[in-house]
Parts: C-alpha cells; sequence; structure tokens
C-alpha cells in the first residue's frame, strides 16, 4: 500500500506502541495517542502527530478529531487498540471495575469510530482495525469481565462491518493470541487489591496470579505481531484475522472439544478443582 493517515489508540506500550513504529517506518503519517503523552516520546519523527486521549472521555475524542481534522484531512486506517484488563473472580469484581473494562474495551472502540467516521469516509482505502482477543472466544477463569468485554467487541465489529460497508469503509477484527507486553504486569498488579482476605478463592491466589500472565508464557513479539497485521490487512483481507502464539489453538479447543471436558480441563488448570463447597 501506499503511505496512509494511520490513527490509533493505546500507543505507550506492546501492540500500539510497535504498530505505530511500524506504519512511521513504511512511510505513513501516524497520529499516536495515549493517556499520557509522555508515554510517547519514543515516536521523534516528523511523520508523528502525538496527542493526549483519554479514550473514555467523549469531548477528549472530539477535541483530537477536530484537531486532526484540520491536520492531515483523513484518515484511511483507524486502529482501536486501547484495553485494560483486571483480572479476578466474576463474583468479586467491583461494578467499577466491571465498568471500567467495557468502557475501554467496548464503548470506547465505538466512540473513537464514530467521531472518525467523516475522516474515513474522505479515504478511498478506509478501514478500521478493531483489536479483539481469543480471550473472547475462549473464557477462561480469573479472566471473564474482560473474555467478555472481547467477545462484545467482537459483535460490535461483526455489526459494524456490515454497517460501514456501503460507505466504503473495512472493518477487520484481529484476535491476537500471546503477544510481548506489559499487559500482564498491568494485569498482575491488581490483584492483591481485588481479593479480600475472606475471599472464597483465596487458597488459589497463585493461580489468578498465573492467569494474569499468562499472556506473557512464550508471546509473540509486538514487533512481529505488527509486521504481520500490516501485511494481513493489504489487497483483500478476511474479516477476522488471529495472529500470535495461541491465536490458532485456543479458538480450536472452543470449537471442537464438549463443553463440560473444556470446563474441567480449565477447571484444573487454575485450582478450582481445590475449592471446597
Amino acid at each position: 500500500m501506499s503511505e496512509r493517515n494511520v490513527f490509533i489508540t493505546g500507543c505507550s506500550t506492546g501492540i500500539g506502541r510497535a504498530l505505530a513504529r511500524a506504519c512511521i517506518a513504511r512511510g505513513d503519517t501516524v497520529v499516536a495517542t495515549a493517556r499520557n503523552i509522555d508515554d510517547l516520546q519514543y515516536l521523534d519523527h516528523e511523520n508523528a502527530i502525538r496527542m493526549a486521549l483519554d479514550v473514555n472521555d467523549d469531548a477528549a475524542i472530539q477535541a483530537v478529531f477536530s484537531e486532526i481534522r484540520e491536520r492531515i484531512g483523513h484518515i484511511d486506517l483507524l486502529i482501536n487498540n486501547a484495553g485494560y484488563a483486571a483480572m479476578g473472580p466474576v463474583t468479586e469484581l467491583s461494578r467499577e471495575n466491571l465498568m471500567r473494562q467495557f468502557e475501554t474495551n467496548v464503548l470506547a472502540p465505538v466512540s473513537v469510530t464514530s467521531e472518525a467516521l467523516s475522516m474515513l469516509r474522505a479515504s478511498d482505502t478506509a478501514q478500521v482495525i478493531n483489536i479483539g482477543s481469543v480471550s473472547g472466544i475462549l473464557t477462561t477463569p480469573f479472566s471473564g469481565a474482560y473474555c467478555a468485554t472481547k467477545a462484545a467487541l467482537h459483535s460490535l465489529s461483526d455489526a459494524m462491518r456490515m454497517e460501514l460497508a456501503p460507505f466504503g469503509i473495512e472493518v477487520i477484527t484481529v484476535q491476537p493470541g500471546a503477544i510481548q507486553s506489559s499487559f500482564g504486569d498491568n494485569s498482575l498488579a491488581g490483584v492483591s487489591d481485588l481479593l479480600k482476605p475472606d475471599s472464597l478463592f483465596k487458597s488459589v491466589e497463585d493461580k489468578i496470579r498465573e492467569r494474569a500472565v499468562a499472556s506473557q508464557q512464550n508471546p509473540t513479539t509486538a514487533e512481529a505481531f505488527a509486521k504481520e497485521m500490516l501485511l494481513r490487512i493489504q489487497g483483500s483481507p478476511a474479516p477476522e484475522l488471529r495472529i500470535g502464539n495461541g491465536s490458532t489453538a485456543l479458538p480450536l479447543m472452543k470449537r471442537w472439544l464438549p463443553l463440560r471436558l473444556l470446563d474441567r480441563i480449565l477447571s484444573r488448570k487454575f485450582g478450582l478443582d481445590r475449592l471446597k463447597g
């Protein structure tokens, strides 16, 4: 593809950072966003536009797009990458914790895409990439809220793909497997605060911690992920792309294993067979 105008959310670390760098390297103009603009200092390039953006703040989203509309006119590629995860038993997650995950992982991509529509329609090759996860296909213990948000994003992305096609906007859902990033560290940080001393799951805290860092066990590098993703969205890409370690095996487990057997396997893996009623 020729050089494009690219807008990416969540560029401070991991996938977002790698995508921003890869797009700059191929000659694109990149609007890289993060909550803290200081996290974008690595993008010191004439084709990089660094902007602070909290994707859960509608006013901030409107202000950012108002500014870049004046600066670059149109967007060829929008990548909804910003995400958040808090691991723990579903029944012990606070409403606030649940809401934060759904706001960041589900509502924000819709808000950002909605605000970007006029600039996407001004492009002849408009694409929207929603970064989902194989966790939205295979739910595991202690990550139910995160898995639910990604499943919801997949469904919304399916609807957007059909709804925006008449306007020349291609929507692709990317479902990464294990990708090297600080995601595990961020998820792990809140585990101790989440579990109360009288938690029903206190005796398997080690397994909750294990789930929090599962994505960092033999991960694909973010750089390799970015390179493959940008290659595979060229031409006539599939509407769903799975990239990274585990991105094929885990969905196959969900598809082919009987649900009771899958429950037993995952329950043993995460220590639920240790618990007494």
